[in-house]
Parts: C-alpha cells; structure tokens; sequence
C-alpha cells in the first residue's frame, strides 16, 4: 500500500520539481515523533500524533514560498531543517537517541503493528481514492499552471492538496523506509517509470507497479540476506532505476 502511494504521488512531484518535498516533510515527521516519544504516546499513536504536525508544516511550505516570494526548494529547506533540528533537541531533553526514534529514522518493518497496519489501510485508499478523483487538474497543474488557472482549475487548491497527500504518504512510510530514506522511496519508482512511459496515465501505474516489486523483493531479499529491510528496498529500487536508465538508452539507439 506504501509503495502504491509513494509511486503514484511521486509521479507528479518529480514533474513539479518537488521531490525533495518529501525529504523535507520528513525531517519534519521526525521532530514531531520526537515530540510524540516525549509525551510517551505508545507506538501504535505516534503517527497519528505526527500527522497534524507534518501538515502543519506542509501548509507552512507552501505560504512561504508564496508570501516571502521564495523558491520553493528555499522553503523546503527552512522547514526540513526546523523540523531535524526541533527533532534533536526533543531527543536530548528526553535523555538521547533512544531505539524507538532509531526505528523511525532507518525504518523497522518488523515494529509495525496490527493496528497501524489498518490504519495504512484506511488513510492509503483514502489518498488513492483523492488522485483518483482530481486525476485531471493534477494533471493539468502538473504540466502548466498558468493554463490550467486560466481554464478553471483551482490552482492553489490543487497544490494543497498535493502537498497534504504528501504529507500523509511520508507519515505512512516512515517505519517502513525510515525517515532518511522515505524521499528515495518517492523518487526512484517514479524516475524509472519516466524513463520507459510514453503516456502520463502509463507512467503512474508503472511507477505503481515498480514501487511494490521494489518493497516486496527489497523485504525478501532483507530476509534472505538479514539485511537492513528499508535500505535494501531502496538498493533494489536503484538497480530497477539503472535498468529502466539502460533500456531507455537501448531503445534511443536502435
């Protein structure tokens, strides 16, 4: 479900030119999951209890940007490195780096419970549902803003909500990937799809389709190798993109 969300949003954010936007959002979960450990929240409620947070936070990019007339990288990087450090000093006041924050930095499938695992459930169809139905002016703000205000689409609303989407997914795949590695998990599907798609509609759904046989292969090569399971997802996502790279210079050539 992870990697269906993280692909298909991916998509669109690496045709905005936001991908680091979920490196940042993600900088940002991590304080406000330093914050939920500090209330001594249980496992099962800390990420719901990061989620206003990382909203909060998304909006916040999105008026700074808009109004002290920053590019959007800039106000990415002011909120990511709020969030990271906001994250470390929580951490220090609650006496160091324990293993539960570790989890959520480099990611521990095996930590996710039954109930996070509805809660996934819940909140992925409810994003997917989202796309589904704004499907065209994503797609139209996706390639020209300007004309799709000028043909109706409510442009900021748009960008609100995508950036919203963003927020939850990053939320959702934290204990999978970890925070350091959930932008990766945005990207790679998405570039590779990019290179082999000829049509928009192909590129989603076969970044949809690379994204869930990198996290399934990733998760049983971690396995099969006791390896670290969300960076061996992001090793296999990376050899999917090389692949994908070699076939598009292939093609080109023939």
């Amino acid at each position: 479900m992870i990697a269906a969300l993280c692909s298909a949003l991916g998509v669109f954010l690496v045709l905005r030119r936001l991908s680091l936007i979920g490196d940042g959002l993600a900088h940002v979960t991590f304080g406000s999951v330093a914050l939920a450990l500090l209330f001594g929240f249980q496992s099962v409620y800390t990420s719901l209890a990061a989620i206003p947070c990382v909203l909060l936070s998304a909006f916040g990019i999105l008026k700074i940007a808009e109004k002290a007339k920053i590019y959007g990288d800039a106000a990415i990087g002011i909120v990511s490195s709020l969030g990271i450090a906001t994250g470390i000093m929580l951490a220090s006041l609650a006496g160091g780096f324990n293993v539960d924050l570790f989890s959520y930095l480099f990611g521990n499938i095996l930590s996710i419970s039954r109930e996070e695992v509805l809660i996934t459930a819940v909140l992925s169809i409810t994003v997917l549902l989202v796309i589904a139905l704004c499907y065209n002016d994503l797609l139209a703000v996706t390639f020209d803003e300007e004309l799709a205000a000028t043909s109706g689409t409510r442009v900021e609303r748009i960008n609100t909500m995508l950036v919203f989407l963003t927020a939850l997914t990053v939320v959702l795949a934290m204990k999978v990937v970890g925070i350091m590695l959930i932008s990766a998990l945005l990207i790679l599907p998405a570039t590779s799809a990019l290179q082999l798609a000829r049509s928009f509609r192909t590129a989603i759904l076969l970044s949809v389709a690379l994204g869930i046989v990198s996290v399934a292969s990733g998760i049983f090569a971690s396995f099969l190798l006791n390896l670290p399971t969300g960076a061996t997802i992001i090793f296999v996502s990376f050899l999917l993109f090389a692949a994908s790279f070699l076939a598009k210079r292939l093609r080109a050539s023939r």
